[in-house]
C-alpha cells in the first residue's frame, strides 16, 4: 500500500527533492480509474468496492525506484462514485429527498461572526422544519392506510366489493350481521397501522445502516491545536469533528423515530376517543383513551425536548451517545403505539366508520407550523446577513428560508401525490372530495394543496420562458466579442453564435438563487391560499366555486382536475424513476449526481435525509495525504480536484495540520467552491473562508472557462489570518477565462471543428499541465529553501518539469474580448 510505502524509505534523502504525488479526485457522475488516469491497466492500492484510491500499474512500486520520476509526479486516482451511485438500493433514497433539501437548509445560514445564540436558534428552527417533514411523512401513511383504506373503503359497500383482497374487513351490509372479526372500524384501524409502522422502522434501518456504512470513518485528528494562535476563529471545516457527528444524529433518529410511533398512536387514539365520548360509548375505554392521548402528549413534549438540545459539537469528534434517548424514546414510543393498537382493537359493538378518519385538521396544522418556521428562517437570515455581510452571498440572507420552503413543497407534493393517487383509484368514477364517488377522499387541504401545483407550474413556465429570451438576447450581444477572441481566424457567425450561446446558457446558473426565491415566495403564499380556503369552506375548491362566475368556477374545476392529476402523476414518475434506478446502472448515475451535490453535507437537522458521502471521502483523502507527507519534508503533493472533487479536496485540506498544508498544492478546475458554495454556503466556504484557505497552503491555482455552467473562479479575499500567506508568486488563484473551445476554425494540425468542452476535460487545455508543472515546481523550490535552512547545505541540481513555465501569458480569449463576455454573460462580480 502507499502509505506503508511513505513510511519505509523512498531512497531519496538528503537533499534531494523527493517523489512528487499527484492525488486526483473525479466530480459529479464519477469516472473509472482508466479514465482518470489514462491508463487501461490500473490498480487498487487502498481502499475498497465503495471508496478506492488506484494507481496505473506501472506505477504501483514507485516509491522504489525514485529515479524513474525525476521532474514528473506519481499519479493517484481518488474515485467515489460508489458512495452515491452504487447498488440498487440507493434508488430508493429518492423518497428522501425532501429530508435531504431540508438537511440543506441547516448549512445555506449567513455568516455570523460572534452571533453564537442565534446560529443556534437558527439550527433549532431547521431540526424543527425536518420534525414535521417526518410527521408529514408518517401521517400520509396514516391517511393511506388508515383513514382512505381501513376506515373509508372498507366501510362503503360499493368500495370493498369492488375489492376482493378486503372482503375479510369489509364492515356488513345487514342489520344483524355481525360481520368478521376484523369488520369493526378499531380493528380495521389496529391492522392498518402496520403499514405506517413498517415505514417508520424502515427510515430507522435506512439510517442506521448508512451511518454505520459510509459517515462511521474516523476522522484525522491533526488540526490546529488549541492553545495555537489559528485556534480562534478557525473555519469549520478544519474542526476535528465536523465530519463526525455520531452524537448528534443518532439523537436526532431515535427522536423522529418516536415521532413517527406517536403519529401513529395519536391517529388511533382520535378515533377511538371520539367513538368512547359518544353517548353510548364505553366509559373504561373511554378513561383509556384519555390516558393514551396524555401519554403521546407526554411522548412528544420528549421527542421536542431531544431535538431542541444543543446541536452538532465540532471542536472535537462527538462520539458519545445519549444512552437515555437513544434507547429510550423509541422504545417507550413503541410502547404507546402498541397500547394504542391494544385500545383500538378492543370490542365496540355497534360501531360503524362514516366520513372521514377524525385528525385530517392535522394537515392543516402542519402547513401553518411548516409556514411559520419557514417565514421565521427568512427573518433570522435576513438579520444575520445584515450584521456580517458577505459578498455575493445567495438571496441575501433568504436562503434558509426558501430552501426550507422548497423542502416543504416537496414533502407536500410526496404526501399529496400518494394520497390523491390512492384516492382517485378507491373512488371509482367519482373525484376525490367530491360527490358520487364511492369514498369522501383525501383531506380537503390536500386537495386545496394539489390544486395550486398548475399555477405554480405556470409561473415556472414563464420563468424559463424569460431565461430562454434572456439565452437568446445574450447570444446576440456576445457574437462579436467572442469573434474578437480569437485573433487570426476568419470570422464565422455560427461558429461564434454557438460560443457564444454556451456562454450565455452558463450563465445562467447566477440566476439561479432568483429563481429558487421566486418559486419558494410563491408557494409559500399559495400554500397559505390553500389553507386559508379549507378553513373558510371546508370544501374542495370545486364545490368552494360553485355560484361564483363562470370563468372562477371553471378556473376552480379545471385546477382542481389537472393539480390531482398532476400530483399523482408525480409521485407515479418517482415511483418509475426508482424502479428503472434499481434496474439500471446508467439511470442510478443520474441520481447519484444529485446526492453529489445534496448529500456532501453531514446529517445535521434531518437523521433520514440520504448519507453524507464527504463523512467517508474527506478522511480518506485527509489521511491519504497526511500519510504520504508525515514527517518527510521532502514529500511533496497536489491534490487536483474537479468539480465536486475540488471541494472535497478543499475539505480535506482544511482538515490538516498547518504544516502539512505548506507541503501540499491545490489545482482546482471546474470548481464550484466560490460559485455554488460560496454563494449558497457562506459561512463555509465564503471568500474570507477560501481566503484562509489559501493562506495556509504553498499555492493554490484555479482554471475555469466562461462555458461551464458549474465552474468559475474562486475569487478569495485578503484576510488577516495569522498563518503565513503563500508566497508572492503565488498570490493569484484564478486563471481565465480559458479558451474554449482552443481553437477557433479549421487549422493543419486540427482539420475539425474542435468541440465546445465547457464543464469538462480540462486536461485538454495546456494550461493544466503548465499550472501542475508550476506548482510542483514551486514545491520543490520549498523543499531547498527547507533544506538549506535546517541542514546548510547547497542545494543539488534537479531536474526541470516536463511542462513549460506555469504561467505563461494569457492567450487570446483571457484579454481580447473576455471582460466583455464575462460581463455580458452574468459572471461579473455583481
Amino acid at each position: 500500500m502507499p502509505s506503508d510505502h511513505a513510511r519505509n524509505g523512498n531512497g531519496a534523502r538528503g537533499n534531494t527533492p523527493g517523489l512528487a504525488l499527484e492525488l486526483l479526485v473525479h466530480g459529479v457522475g464519477g469516472t473509472t480509474p482508466a479514465e482518470m488516469l489514462g491508463d487501461p491497466r490500473t490498480e487498487r492500492v487502498t481502499g475498497d468496492s465503495t471508496a478506492a484510491i488506484h494507481r496505473r500499474t506501472d506505477d504501483k512500486d514507485a516509491e522504489r525506484r525514485p529515479q524513474d520520476y525525476a521532474g514528473k509526479p506519481v499519479p493517484e486516482a481518488y474515485c467515489w462514485s460508489n458512495l452515491t451511485s452504487g447498488n440498487g438500493a440507493r434508488a430508493l433514497w429518492l423518497i428522501l429527498l425532501p429530508f435531504m433539501v431540508a438537511n440543506l437548509a441547516h448549512w445555506t445560514r449567513p455568516a455570523a461572526h460572534g452571533r453564537h445564540r442565534t446560529v443556534r436558534l437558527h439550527g433549532l428552527l431547521v431540526r424543527l422544519v425536518a420534525l414535521s417533514l417526518t410527521v408529514l411523512l408518517v401521517a400520509a401513511v396514516c391517511e393511506v392506510a388508515l383513514d382512505l383504506i381501513a376506515w373509508q373503503c372498507a366501510g362503503a359497500a360499493r368500495c370493498a366489493e369492488e375489492r376482493s383482497w378486503l372482503a375479510f374487513m369489509a364492515a356488513p351490509q345487514e342489520a344483524g350481521d355481525p360481520g368478521g372479526w376484523w369488520s369493526q372500524p378499531g380493528r380495521r384501524l389496529a391492522l392498518a397501522a402496520v403499514l405506517p409502522t413498517a415505514v417508520t422502522v424502515l427510515l430507522w434501518w435506512l439510517s442506521h445502516r448508512t451511518w454505520s456504512a459510509y459517515e462511521s470513518q474516523p476522522p484525522l485528528e491533526r488540526t490546529v491545536p488549541e492553545d495555537h494562535p489559528a485556534a480562534d476563529g478557525r473555519p469549520p471545516l478544519s474542526l476535528p469533528g465536523f465530519w463526525y457527528g455520531k452524537r448528534l444524529v443518532s439523537r436526532l433518529r431515535a427522536a423522529h423515530t418516536a415521532a413517527g410511533f406517536l403519529t401513529i398512536a395519536a391517529a388511533l387514539t382520535a378515533a377511538t376517543t371520539r367513538h368512547d365520548r359518544a353517548p353510548g360509548g364505553n366509559a373504561v375505554l373511554d378513561v383509556c383513551g384519555w390516558l393514551l392521548a396524555g401519554l403521546v402528549l407526554v411522548g412528544a413534549a420528549w421527542v421536542l425536548l431531544v431535538v431542541c438540545r444543543k446541536g452538532r459539537k465540532e471542536s472535537e469528534p462527538d462520539r458519545e451517545t445519549d444512552s437515555l434517548a437513544v434507547h429510550g424514546l423509541p422504545g417507550a414510543s413503541l410502547a404507546v403505539l402498541l397500547l394504542a393498537v391494544v385500545h383500538s382493537g378492543w370490542s365496540r359493538p355497534g360501531w360503524t366508520s362514516g366520513g372521514t378518519l377524525p385528525g385530517d385538521q392535522a394537515f392543516s396544522v402542519l402547513a401553518v407550523l411548516q409556514g411559520a418556521l419557514v417565514v421565521a428562517l427568512g427573518v433570522l437570515g435576513l438579520s444575520l446577513h445584515r450584521v456580517t455581510r458577505v459578498p455575493r452571498t445567495a438571496l441575501g440572507g433568504l436562503a434558509s428560508g426558501s430552501v426550507g420552503m422548497l423542502a416543504c413543497a416537496l414533502g407536500g407534493l410526496l404526501s399529496g401525490g400518494v394520497c390523491q393517487r390512492v384516492g382517485d383509484w378507491l373512488d371509482g368514477p367519482g373525484t376525490p372530495g367530491r360527490t358520487g364517488g364511492h369514498i369522501g377522499g383525501p383531506p380537503t387541504v390536500l386537495t386545496w394543496q394539489a390544486s395550486i401545483i398548475p399555477v405554480l407550474l405556470a409561473l415556472v413556465l414563464l420563468l424559463a420562458c424569460w431565461f430562454v429570451f434572456r439565452v437568446w438576447r445574450d447570444s446576440r450581444r456576445l457574437t462579436d466579442d467572442v469573434a474578437a477572441g480569437y485573433p487570426g481566424f476568419l470570422p464565422d457567425e455560427t461558429r461564434s453564435r454557438h460560443i457564444a450561446s454556451a456562454i450565455a446558457r452558463a450563465g445562467l446558473t447566477d440566476q439561479a438563487p432568483w429563481l429558487v426565491a421566486t418559486v419558494a415566495a410563491a408557494t409559500l403564499v399559495l400554500g397559505g391560499v390553500a389553507v386559508v380556503g379549507t378553513m373558510a369552506t371546508g370544501q374542495v375548491p370545486g364545490e368552494a366555486a360553485e355560484g361564483a362566475p363562470d370563468i372562477v368556477a371553471g378556473f376552480a374545476d379545471t385546477v382542481q382536475a389537472l393539480g390531482s392529476w398532476l400530483v399523482g402523476f408525480a409521485f407515479v414518475l418517482l415511483l418509475a424513476w426508482s424502479r428503472r434506478a434499481y434496474q439500471d446502472a446508467s439511470a442510478r448515475r443520474t441520481i447519484g449526481i444529485l446526492w453529489d451535490v445534496g448529500t456532501f453535507w453531514p446529517r445535521s437537522a434531518h437523521p433520514f435525509a440520504p448519507p453524507c458521502y464527504a463523512e467517508r471521502a474527506v478522511p480518506d483523502l485527509a489521511w491519504r495525504m497526511a500519510m504520504w507527507t508525515d514527517q518527510q519534508p521532502e514529500r511533496r503533493l497536489v491534490i487536483s480536484g474537479h468539480s465536486q472533487g475540488s471541494v472535497l479536496a478543499a475539505a480535506a485540506v482544511w482538515q490538516l495540520d498547518p504544516e502539512t498544508r505548506r507541503q501540499i498544492a491545490l489545482l482546482t478546475y471546474g470548481s464550484p467552491l466560490e460559485r455554488l458554495y460560496g454563494r449558497w454556503f457562506p459561512a463555509y466556504f465564503g471568500p474570507h473562508r477560501l481566503a484562509a484557505l489559501h493562506g495556509g497552503l504553498e499555492c493554490w491555482r484555479n482554471l475555469w472557462r466562461l462555458t461551464d455552467p458549474i465552474g468559475g473562479p474562486v475569487r478569495p479575499e485578503r484576510a488577516d489570518t495569522p498563518e503565513p500567506g503563500p508566497p508572492e508568486e503565488c498570490r493569484g488563484v484564478d486563471r481565465g477565462p480559458l479558451r474554449d473551445p482552443l481553437v477557433y476554425g479549421r487549422t493543419r494540425e486540427l482539420p475539425l471543428p474542435e468541440p465546445i468542452l465547457a464543464h469538462g476535460d480540462y486536461q485538454a487545455d495546456p494550461a493544466f499541465a503548465q499550472e501542475r508543472a508550476g506548482l510542483l515546481k514551486r514545491l520543490r523550490a520549498r523543499f531547498r529553501a527547507f533544506h538549506e535552512r535546517t541542514e546548510g547545505v547547497p542545494r543539488q541540481p534537479e531536474p526541470e518539469p516536463e511542462s513549460g513555465p506555469s504561467d505563461p501569458a494569457p492567450g487570446p480569449a483571457d484579454a481580447a474580448g473576455a471582460g466583455a463576455v464575462q460581463a455580458e454573460s452574468g459572471r461579473s462580480e455583481g
